[in-house]
């Protein structure tokens, strides 16, 4: 049986309008503002009259044929997760840093300065380095 304009539409129908919306939106087809008035009719509307009125002037979209979501490449076994990987950078660039600036302290104070660095560089560097080894690497999963 054919939908009428005035048959009352579903949450599912909705859902479907919505997803259309959006892929118009990611099209650059309506812009963000567009979007968000279009989306707050459609969870007005009732009938598929008024679903109808909110793509009237856009193109058919065929949401089965849209790309594939890129899935995550697994990390290869003995490599380091990219995210933790980022992470030892952030460790050695900081790092880095403090000690330079002990070492600029101590050449100007011209006294034995305490190797405060490690105090920084100490603790983090242990949970990284326990990420590390005891950490998975596998992407977690929703």
């Amino acid at each position: 049986m054919a939908n009428s304009p005035e048959m009352r539409a579903s949450d599912a129908d909705r859902d479907r309008v919505a997803a259309i919306l959006r892929e118009h939106t990611a099209q650059g087809r309506i812009t963000m503002e567009e979007f968000n008035e279009r989306l707050e009719n459609l969870y007005k509307s009732k009938t598929y009259g008024e679903l109808a009125k909110l793509t009237s002037d856009l193109p058919d979209v065929d949401l089965r044929h849209r790309p594939a979501k890129v899935q995550p490449q697994p990390v290869k076994k003995g490599r380091v997760h990219p995210g933790l990987q980022a992470a030892w950078g952030a460790w050695a660039m900081a790092s880095g840093i403090n000690w330079v600036i002990w070492l600029i302290v101590g050449i100007t104070s011209g006294d034995p300065v305490y190797p405060w660095p490690l105090w920084v560089m100490g603790p983090w560097g242990v949970i990284l380095l326990m990420s590390t080894i005891f950490g998975s690497s596998r992407p977690k999963s929703d």
